[in-house]
C-alpha cells in the first residue's frame, strides 16, 4: 500500500499593484510557495546555508552593496542612515539590474533574501523601496 500524495497547496494570489510585489525576508527562514522567486541580494553568501535549502531562483551579488559599503557598515552599524544615502547612490548607477529586478514583479511576487541578523537595517530593506520606487516609476516595463 502506498502512502497518498499530500495535496500542492495553493499559490497565493498575486497582489494586483506591482510594487506590493517586493518582499523582504532572512534567507534563514523557510522557503514558501508564497515567496515567488527567490533571489539573494548579499555580496557572501550566507553561512550555514546550503544550495538546496536556499532555493534560489537567483543569486545576484551585482546589486548588493559594494565589499567597501559592507565593511564600513559592519563596523559602524550605528551609521544607518549614512549607509541608506550611500547605498542608494550605488543603486543609482545601476540603473540596469534596478530595472532587471523591477520587471521580475510584472508576473511574480519577488522575495528579496538577505543574510543579516537585523530584520530593518540591511540592504534588501532599501533595495526593496528602490525596486518598489522603480515599478511605480514604471522601470522595467519599458515605460
Amino acid at each position: 500500500m502506498t502512502d497518498p500524495v499530500p495535496p500542492v497547496p495553493p499559490v497565493p494570489p498575486i497582489p494586483d499593484d506591482p510594487a506590493e510585489r517586493i518582499r523582504v525576508k532572512r534567507v534563514y527562514r523557510a522557503a514558501r510557495v508564497s515567496d515567488g522567486k527567490r533571489i539573494l541580494v548579499d555580496r557572501l553568501w550566507p553561512r550555514g546555508v546550503s544550495k538546496d535549502r536556499a532555493r534560489l531562483d537567483r543569486w545576484c551579488k551585482e546589486i548588493a552593496p559594494s565589499d567597501a559599503l559592507r565593511r564600513w557598515f559592519h563596523a559602524d552599524p550605528q551609521s544607518w542612515a549614512e549607509f541608506e544615502q550611500r547605498y542608494r547612490a550605488e543603486l543609482a548607477a545601476e540603473p540596469e539590474l534596478v530595472a532587471e529586478l523591477a520587471a521580475l514583479t510584472a508576473t511574480d511576487v519577488v522575495t528579496l533574501l538577505f543574510g543579516s541578523k537585523d530584520e530593518e537595517h540591511n540592504n534588501a530593506t532599501v533595495l526593496a523601496e528602490v525596486l518598489q520606487d522603480a515599478v511605480r516609476r514604471g522601470a522595467g516595463r519599458g515605460g
